[in-house]
């Protein structure tokens, strides 16, 4: 029970009296004044609705007043208004009044938005008598929803309406409740589909169900209140029903009794407005209590308005009135109407006047915990709440109370900046307070990677195993860290285990290697982990730590790389895209990390090869370097055999045609013999396979060089002349031999082979005896050919010269009989040629391309030309023959290649003899003609 002396006092209300409108003239406006003998009032839909009790002239009136404080009536009844009831949501009044003497109540329902004269449409009169006995009407209340109305009587009786309360045809009126004390008060309590209605009376309290049928009732307590001590609640407070005694004010439930509040004094009128508890009650120094009613007192009572705020417990407003009628709400304040016909409007403050005026006076008596709740209350922003928050939050911490002051600057957390709280608590003796804030930081993911640090730092430094791994462990959409800072913490604070943990399950794959190989220095779970890694990722790792891992396990790596560089797919079973195809690496590119593991790559080399032909050529390049290497240091001869053998067919496999001179390179590094003279053939170099037969003076191969290649290149019988010519022992058999060959292919003079053979001191003149003599025996029938020929060419050279002057002195005759294209009887016009060709007109036409050309000879005499243009051209190339000569060692020899070509003869070339031309241009034709008969003779 909370003690009503040790609240607070604020004034949260400013007090004002509602004055008349100014006049035209300005003056000063008097205080508003209601008309004489106000009843009752109610207010809603924009208006302060009261009820006289005045019959002068039989009427009776019903008053609006607007917040233009325009009065306006109407006549309800003809003696008196004795209750009214205003709805919030509906433009209906209800009213209750007499209009003739006795006891005769009429309920009167009212649409203030229709009218029937000028006045509100009565949609609805009924007598308000229970059965058949008539009373006098206590109070009343309507259902927002227009279903339900209750009224109660002063012999205790209670009617409920239920149905359309505004028509007599769709209603249903019956006794709900009879008892033996007045009632008092009654509310409606709605909760979903769920009807209450609260019933008190002098003597008790009661809920009735009503949304069940037979209406079941409870009883709530056995003690009442006087009439208008009781209202409802709002949401704030659960809609509880709230009933004021003179010692205490209790809240109901439609079940059960709520919590009280000793509020002491005759309470006159309850009223709740927006989460605040109206009570008017005596002033202590008034006269005591009366039995019922409570609304007996005198003019010169004074009564005392209290405002309270029940949540934060204190007074939000306390003042004095004389004989306060009512008080009501409307336009978001309240109006108090006192009996000498004023209104008192109380205005709320806004909310930072309010937190402004009672914020200096909590805070210097350290009332925060009512601060925080005022301001929740009035729903401060939380920019304010967490200003309030660290001033508690100081406070506490100035009393040494460490424990209260990290809550409330966890409260702060989002506004407040966390260093400000961090450096309060960074004393050893305050880590576990330090530890609870930066947890909170974490939670709503305001922290950073440094309070990640701080607060894995505060872990280590507790050794709180349990909260570590509740922190790391705890799932993403719960709290969010730094992960890699996580990890280089717990790492380098030695918990090895843990860090694992969070690289694992955050993926941080470089991390968890990294701890495995370096610190736990668990090799094969490493290696595991990375065969469980997608491709790209098992890749890279595989690179960056194969090395290491071939060192200590070396043949699980080794098997992990042969997967990896053929069909690689992770270990682990996840699906996903791209985890079904099999994919795979450059195997080429993992050959360093074999380094000190020959007999692993060896193993891996030859796999690849094997599983995929078309494997990196480095994979086979080292192979061969590494089969080289071990077939050169083996000393068992059966295995030699047989890594020379490996060597070989590796070389013979078609591999290293673009790598050609690397592989000779490493065969001769390791003097491979074979493998060397395999490369020189395959490369063509036959000079250097007879060389190296001559190096290591094998002779006999040198001829069998000659003879397999000589007919490729002449020149190696040459260079064999020349070294069997330098030896110094006896060496006539090979020198035989090589003579003889190039005696037969004739591939050098005998001078030249006479000075090559006069360096050696061996050989005797009988050695070239017989090829000197077949040489001049050859050249002396050569001779006898050339001078043949000669005779010939000059015969024809003086038929063709006397052919010539024939046709220059004597006529030409024509005595062809046949066609030379068809053979058939030449017939005229036909066409001859000084050739002796004859052709019939019509296929000298058809077959000819050239009118002044014979068809037949034509083929041969464009070649001849053609000959000629070609000559021609290679004289003009004037600018060729000076670069040569200049760019050249040896100038005579360009000289005489030009010479050769006819670029330093004049030769004039006419194809045709157009008539009128001189003798000297006929001689150049006939010159002409008998260079291309000369050409079809040879």
């Amino acid at each position: 029970m909370a003690a009503y002396l040790q609240w607070r006092r604020f004034v949260f209300f400013d007090r004002e009296t509602v004055k008349e409108p100014s006049g035209p003239d300005g003056a000063g406006a008097k205080p508003f004044a209601l008309p004489p003998g106000i009843a009752v009032c109610d207010s809603g839909r924009g208006s302060l609705v009261f009820g006289d009790i005045l019959c002068g002239a039989g009427r009776c009136q019903i008053w609006f007043l607007p917040r233009s404080l325009q009065l306006s009536s109407f006549q309800a009844y003809k003696l008196r208004v004795t209750h009214l009831y205003q709805l919030k949501q509906h433009s209906i009044l209800v009213s209750v009044g007499e209009d003739e003497e006795g006891i005769n109540p009429l309920v009167k329902v009212w649409n203030l938005e229709k009218r029937d004269g000028g006045n509100p449409l009565c949609t609805r009169i009924f007598p308000a008598i229970p059965g058949n006995k008539p009373t006098v009407v206590s109070c009343l209340t309507v259902h927002e929803n227009l279903n339900f109305m209750a009224i109660g009587f002063a012999d205790g009786s209670v009617v409920l309406t239920k149905g359309d309360i505004t028509r007599d045809r769709h209603s249903k009126t019956q006794i709900l409740h009879e008892g033996s004390y007045p009632v008092t008060g009654l509310a409606f309590r709605q909760s979903g589909k769920t009807t209450h209605l609260f019933v008190v009376t002098t003597e008790n309290i009661q809920s009735y169900m009503l949304s069940v049928k037979d209406y079941p009732h409870l009883e709530l307590d056995t003690h009442g209140c006087g009439l208008r001590c009781s209202s409802l609640s709002d949401p704030s407070q659960d809609l509880q029903f709230i009933v004021a005694g003179n010692e205490c004010v209790y809240l109901y439930q439609p079940d059960e009794r709520g919590p009280c509040f000793a509020f002491e004094g005759q309470k006159l009128i309850v009223h709740w407005y927006r989460g605040y508890l109206i009570i008017v009650s005596k002033d202590r120094k008034t006269s005591p209590k009366s039995e019922f009613a409570g609304n007996e007192a005198q003019n010169s009572d004074k009564q005392v308005l209290n405002i309270y705020d029940l949540c934060n417990k204190f007074i939000a407003y306390s003042s004095v009135f004389d004989d306060i009628v009512d008080v009501l709400a409307e336009w978001g304040s309240l109006y108090v109407l006192t009996r000498d016909g004023k209104i008192h409007v109380l205005q709320e403050k806004d909310t930072q006047t309010k937190l402004e005026a009672c914020k200096y006076m909590l805070f210097r008596k350290n009332l925060f915990e009512m601060a925080i709740n005022l301001a929740k209350s009035h729903h401060l922003d939380s920019d304010g709440l967490s200003e309030i928050f660290r001033q508690y939050g100081d406070h506490l911490y100035n009393k040494g109370n460490h424990d209260g002051a990290i809550q409330q600057y966890i409260r702060t957390i989002g506004k407040l900046e966390p260093s400000y709280v961090i450096r309060k608590f960074l004393d050893a003796q305050r880590i576990h307070n330090l530890t609870a804030y930066l947890q909170m930081l974490h939670l709503q993911s305001l922290a950073n990677a440094d309070h990640t640090t701080l607060l894995l730092n505060c872990y280590t430094k507790l050794k709180d195993s349990s909260k570590l791994e509740e922190f790391i462990k705890t799932s993403e959409s719960e709290v969010h860290f730094d992960v890699e800072t996580a990890i280089k913490v717990l790492r380098q604070a030695g918990y090895y285990s843990h860090a694992v943990y969070l690289a694992e399950k955050h993926e941080h794959h470089e991390w968890y290697l990294k701890i495995q190989l370096e610190d736990i220095k668990n090799y094969q779970e490493a290696l595991h982990y990375i065969g469980k890694l997608p491709f790209e990722q098992a890749e890279s790792n595989m690179k960056r730590y194969g090395k290491i891992l071939m060192h200590h396990v070396p043949n699980e790596t080794t098997e992990l790389l042969k997967i990896l560089c053929t069909d690689y797919r992770p270990s682990g079973g996840s699906e996903g895209p791209g985890m079904l195809e099999g994919k795979k690496a450059n195997s080429e590119e993992f050959i360093p990390v074999f380094a000190n593991n020959s007999r692993e790559l060896k193993a891996f080399l030859e796999h690849m090869t094997e599983v995929q032909a078309d494997s990196p050529q480095g994979v086979y390049d080292t192979l061969l370097e590494l089969r080289l290497q071990n077939w050169a240091h083996e000393q068992d001869e059966q295995i030699r055999e047989k890594l020379h053998n490996e060597a070989l067919t590796l070389l013979k496999s078609g591999r290293f045609k673009t790598v050609f001179d690397k592989a000779l390179v490493l065969c001769q590094m390791h003097s491979f013999k074979d493998g060397v003279l395999y490369l020189y053939e395959q490369g063509k170099l036959f000079q250097q396979i007879m060389h190296y037969h001559m190096q290591n003076e094998q002779y006999k191969k040198v001829i069998e060089v000659c003879e397999l290649y000589g007919d490729q290149e002449a020149c190696l019988w040459e260079q064999a002349l020349g070294y069997f010519a330098r030896k110094e022992e006896n060496c006539k058999e090979y020198i035989a031999a090589v003579l003889k060959h190039i005696e037969n292919k004739n591939l050098m003079p005998p001078l030249l082979v006479v000075q090559t053979l006069a360096h050696n001191s061996t050989a005797t003149l009988s050695v070239i005896k017989d090829y000197l003599v077949n040489k001049l025996q050859k050249q002396s029938r050569q001779i006898e050919q050339d001078e043949q020929r000669i005779q010939k060419y000059r015969e024809e050279t003086m038929r063709i010269r006397l052919e010539i002057e024939e046709l220059k002195a004597s006529p030409k005759i024509f005595q062809k009989t046949k066609c030379s294209i068809c053979t058939s009887a030449l017939e005229l016009p036909s066409v001859h040629f000084l050739c002796g060709h004859s052709f019939h007109q019509h296929c000298f036409e058809s077959y000819s391309e050239s009118d002044s050309e014979c068809p037949t000879c034509m083929p041969e005499n464009r070649k001849v030309m053609d000959m000629i243009r070609a000559q021609e051209q290679k004289r003009d190339l004037h600018d060729q023959f000076q670069h040569q000569l200049k760019c050249s060692n040896d100038g005579f020899s360009v000289v005489a290649d030009y010479f050769g070509r006819g670029v330093f003869n004049k030769l004039t070339l006419i194809t045709d003899l157009p008539s009128g031309k001189t003798a000297t241009t006929i001689e150049a034709g006939l010159q002409r003609e008998l260079l291309i008969h000369t050409k079809r003779s040879t």
